[in-house]
């Protein structure tokens, strides 16, 4: 197993606390130690000197008394450290075998989706970062929403309760890079150290260009379906290798021509975690996450598993 720490961000919010409550399991299932880490955005030299003490930091203290006697958990060391947050905490991700935060903190307005900080670790963060969402987020309906670029509508609310025993992963078949995606050994291990069944949806648009007469209609579906499958052969190959690896997963492909974010939406109301690859683009004015994660970090109703392309592989 990987010895380095599942480190999780806390404020002090009700959001921060459910991601450490959901970090301590991820640490336990990897047996590995537990980092809770509280940042400061300014500090006094009293503080300063109690932080380096490991004393002193209300938010810490208050999380050391509730997890105080809890059965079942891993090694745990409290941090507290001073700067930027948006900053420190993405950076921490080059000490981290995975990096936990819930969907906003203290700050923002209350209908915000998502917070800065974990816009930022989920862009920038060297390791997997996994966001652990609201339990008031949008039901039903927001995989419309994820969609077509809308909000979150009001629905049924973020499903909080026993485990479904299901990974569901996204990858897009059309994109050469999807071959080396460190997102699809991350899913497997997943799914394998909860004992639970992998389902990977391979997305695709269609049509991909538009026929410029009716006439070409027949050839086009014709094309639509050598495409497809094309497509599935190549999802295949991809996962063969890893199927062998991890016999114990059942898995689950679904190719459909569709979009990818709502799909993925869709399918973390009956999933536990939900996967997905950093694959940016980027912008002159700088990196962004690509769309599909960007909508699934704002959208799904699980908590959401974002894998940089570089990502390192655990070892068992």
């Amino acid at each position: 197993m990987d010895s380095m720490p599942v480190i999780v961000g806390a404020d002090g919010s009700p959001d921060s606390e459910r991601a450490v409550h959901w970090a301590a399991e991820a640490a336990r299932l990897r047996s590995a130690p537990l980092q809770v880490v509280h940042v400061w955005p300014y500090v006094t030299a009293a503080r300063a000197a109690d932080a380096e003490a490991g004393t002193g930091d209300p938010v810490l203290e208050e999380l050391r008394q509730r997890l105080a006697g809890a059965a079942g958990l891993p090694e745990v060391e409290f941090r507290s450290l001073n700067g930027l947050t948006d900053t420190i905490l993405p950076a921490l991700g080059d000490e981290a075998q995975l990096l936990v935060l819930g969907s906003r903190g203290r700050g923002g307005f209350a209908s915000l989706l998502l917070g800065s900080n974990g816009m930022a670790c989920a862009a920038h963060a060297a390791c997997p970062v996994v966001v652990v969402p609201r339990p008031d987020r949008g039901g039903a309906q927001t995989a419309a929403a994820a969609a077509d670029g809308g909000a979150a509508r009001p629905g049924v609310g973020h499903r909080e309760g026993p485990a479904r025993g299901r990974v569901t992963l996204g990858i897009d078949p059309t994109a050469e890079e999807t071959r080396e995606s460190s997102a699809i050994g991350f899913a497997f291990q997943e799914a394998a150290r909860r004992g639970a069944a992998l389902q990977v949806i391979a997305a695709y648009m269609w049509p991909m260009v538009v026929p410029n007469a009716f006439d070409y209609v027949v050839a086009y579906d014709t094309t639509q379906r050598e495409y497809e499958q094309a497509l599935v052969r190549q999802v295949t190959e991809v996962l063969d290798g890893y199927r062998e690896r991890y016999p114990e997963v059942a898995v689950e492909a679904v190719l459909r021509p569709a979009d990818a974010a709502g799909q993925l939406v869709e399918a973390s109301e009956q999933s536990d975690l939900v996967v997905v690859g950093r694959h940016r683009r980027r912008l002159r004015i700088g990196r962004r996450l690509g769309s599909v994660a960007h909508a699934v970090l704002l959208h799904a109703l699980c908590p959401i598993a974002v894998v940089p392309e570089a990502a390192r592989e655990e070892s068992e």
